[in-house]
């Protein structure tokens, strides 16, 4: 298991988190995502066989916020 943290544009409610949170569940090979709305950040711990940063930050965008590892 790998531990990514990303920095997340955009987010301004507990619906956002949540969203953001389901989207980083959605791929396959992520174990764990816990996402703070107050640190406008994520962390997911994940199976870099499975998934990649650039698929964890395609499933944030494509909710319609900003992604980028930190």
């Amino acid at each position: 298991m790998a531990t990514l943290t990303l920095a997340i544009d955009g987010m301004t409610c507990a619906h956002c988190k949540m969203t953001v949170t389901n989207a980083l569940m959605g791929v396959d090979g992520v174990a764990d995502a816990t996402v703070s709305l107050e640190d406008a950040r994520a962390v997911v711990e994940f199976d870099p066989a499975r998934a990649s940063v650039e698929a964890l930050v395609h499933a944030v965008d494509e909710e319609g916020y900003g992604a980028h590892a930190v």
